[in-house]
């Protein structure tokens, strides 16, 4: 996940937080595939919309998205944002 978004994102700020263990149980977890947290700032975010930015990482994520996350919470912001 670090990879594919720094590669699409150019991140000044990434954290990522597996959630999956608050999961335990949760019928979406049998499959194996993991929650997310992600907090993103970068400065490809300027000028989108929150919608727009969470398919900005949507798609930076491509196939990790159907292969390895389950969910995804995303705070994206710019730079400016972030403060």
């Amino acid at each position: 996940m670090r990879a594919a978004l720094e590669a699409a994102l150019a991140p000044v700020s990434l954290e990522i937080e597996d959630e999956s263990h608050r999961h335990a149980g949760h019928a979406g977890a049998a499959d194996g595939r993991g929650h997310f947290r992600v907090d993103v700032v970068s400065e490809a975010f300027a000028g989108l919309g929150p919608i727009a930015r969470h398919r900005a990482v949507y798609a930076a994520l491509g196939d990790l998205m159907t292969t390895d996350i389950h969910a995804l919470s995303i705070r994206a912001r710019t730079p400016a944002e972030a403060g």
